[in-house]
């Protein structure tokens, strides 16, 4: 086979995709492979999702969605994009706390990476999950509800316990939101009242190339029309998050209300938001060191910038899922999306970490990053717990792949 991930920037080497349009079909499919991985909507940007032999995606399966008004708990396929979901809980009057920047991208495969919105009252994707429903490595169906102790180490998966068909959600009443852009906003002033610039609006986002004085754009999304502006200039047309590119791909903006899930994204689910011409690595600190790392990164800006499409810096609740990176501690994002030339992206990388490495910073796992078990394991307590749990899931290693011996279960 020869497919890549959306950007084209990773190839997958596994020797058979698999597409059931049953979960009885993924179940055979599962008990009758030796080394299977789960590919979901193909937004990881390095080898999380690949196998050395085969590789299920679920798109096919029944796109099933159902919603308890009562327990205010949606139940979806895992294979659902999160942007189809979004509108089918819309018209039944509900609404998720959270989305992505993409709405693209499916449901099983963005908790499993403890990908996020921003806000910092907002968690990521995962910390809305209340059960999981997988395929064993027997082919087996096992369920995970809301009291099982596995869930808070199951919900952020990396793929390694099983493949998810089926996840369960809190939902909430449908809400609008207001998006608002502010240009040239002053470092200074951004970081000497990152508090208050952060909680501004329900969810806000600083973009930067790094290569001024100022923030390129600051986009803040308001759930009840009231946002405190920051000083800078107010937008007076659409913008798309990197200025210069055409504002088509995104979300509606100046002020006027609309859809939740057709605001909390950055982009629309009815437009491929670039070309795919991209990396992206994204790193996370504790939020009490952020404005020091957002300082050390500006050091090393001459760097940086000459690769750079854009930088998104946002926040992130704590929660306590075992492999969250907002685990035990709220969280800000440092969102960077280069040029497409991975020699000098990898040559980047290290660093960009060694920079950020004061600062007990946690990569987010379905980006590019060099950072390996040692680092890792400092870093997040309940790993060990994590290995023990993939050894009663999987001892004979079905869903092992050279991402997760790299960083999370090493030989």
């Amino acid at each position: 086979m020869t497919e890549t991930n959306w950007a084209g920037c990773y190839t997958y080497t596994a020797q058979r995709v698999h597409h059931p349009d049953t979960v009885s079909a993924a179940q055979r499919i599962v008990a009758e492979t030796g080394r299977i991985r789960a590919l979901g909507s193909r937004h990881s940007f390095n080898d999380l999702a690949d196998s050395a032999e085969d590789l299920i995606s679920l798109a096919a399966l029944p796109a099933e969605i159902h919603i308890d008004s009562e327990a205010q708990v949606v139940s979806v396929a895992g294979g659902v994009r999160y942007g189809d979901l979004a509108a089918e809980l819309d018209r039944a009057g509900w609404a998720l706390a959270a989305m992505a920047s993409l709405p693209h991208i499916a449901v099983a495969g963005a908790i499993a990476t403890a990908t996020h919105g921003s806000g910092d009252r907002v968690g990521n994707l995962a910390s809305a999950v209340v059960g999981l429903e997988l395929i064993s490595p027997e082919g087996d169906l096992v369920t995970l509800d809301a009291d099982h102790p596995d869930l808070p180490g199951a919900a952020v998966h990396l793929g390694a316990l099983g493949v998810i068909t089926r996840v369960w959600m809190r939902i909430e009443p449908s809400y609008q939101v207001a998006q608002y852009v502010i240009n040239d906003v002053p470092w200074e002033h951004a970081l000497a009242q990152f508090d208050e610039l952060t909680s501004a609006a329900y969810s806000v986002s600083l973009f930067t190339r790094w290569d001024a004085d100022v923030l390129d754009q600051v986009w803040l999304k308001s759930r009840t029309g009231e946002v405190s502006l920051p000083v800078g200039v107010a937008a007076t047309a659409a913008q798309h998050p990197i200025r210069g590119i055409d504002p088509t791909f995104a979300t509606d903006q100046l002020g006027v209300a609309g859809p939740w899930f057709d605001r909390l994204p950055h982009f629309r689910l009815e437009f491929t938001p670039s070309a795919g011409e991209e990396i992206q690595a994204e790193y996370l600190v504790p939020r009490e060191q952020a404005v020091a790392a957002i300082g050390a990164l500006r050091e090393v800006a001459a760097q940086i910038t000459p690769l750079l499409q854009v930088c998104e810096v946002r926040t992130i609740a704590a929660d306590d899922l075992w492999l969250s990176m907002a685990q035990g501690q709220d969280t800000v994002a440092l969102h960077f999306t280069f040029d497409r030339h991975p020699e000098q992206v990898r040559e980047l990388l290290p660093l960009l970490e060694e920079t950020l490495a004061p600062f007990r910073v946690r990569p987010h796992w379905g980006k590019w990053f060099t950072l390996g078990t040692d680092h890792l394991q400092s870093l997040y307590p309940r790993l060990e717990d994590f290995r023990d749990l993939v050894r009663r899931y999987d001892p004979d290693g079905k869903f092992h792949n050279a991402f997760l011996q790299r960083t999370v279960l090493p030989r």
